[in-house]
């Protein structure tokens, strides 16, 4: 997968890490932050990832698998969703990793989505992760 397939996005927000990471694994902080999804998992390595919602008028269950999750450091899981039209196969899954750093009061979120198979499907997705992010910095520094 080239470089320049990869949605990338960051945001520093000024909360401690701890904060950041709550709000991430969060069920309710999620469903504020990200669409209004439901994310159903335990948050534990090789554990199943659900997402369910509406998008655009559409019902939606989202799929992965948690990868990493490094409390205040890395959350990594595999993403597949019906709604791109594509059959469920392994090639056909994201992996997003979102990594935090910093200390004390200010934390660094950079997160990257790989498998994007088009630029306009990369930049789809980089546009989206970055208004969640917006989204996630407008409520924990409320």
């Amino acid at each position: 997968m080239s470089d320049d397939l990869l949605a990338k996005a960051s945001i520093t927000v000024a909360v401690p890490p701890a904060k950041a990471w709550h709000a991430l694994v969060d069920p309710a902080t999620i469903k504020q932050c990200m669409f209004g999804t439901d994310v159903i998992t335990d948050w534990r390595e090789g554990s199943p990832i659900v997402w369910k919602g509406e998008w655009k008028g559409k019902s939606y269950e989202d799929k992965g698998v948690v990868l990493q999750c490094k409390p205040e450091r890395v959350l990594q899981y595999t993403h597949f969703s019906p709604l791109s039209g594509q059959p469920d196969k392994a090639e056909n899954y994201h992996t997003v990793t979102i990594q935090l750093s910093g200390e004390r009061d200010q934390t660094h979120i950079s997160l990257v989505q790989d498998n994007n198979p088009t630029k306009q499907a990369r930049d789809h997705s980089q546009k989206n992760w970055e208004t969640m992010l917006a989204g996630l910095k407008q409520f924990l520094e409320r």
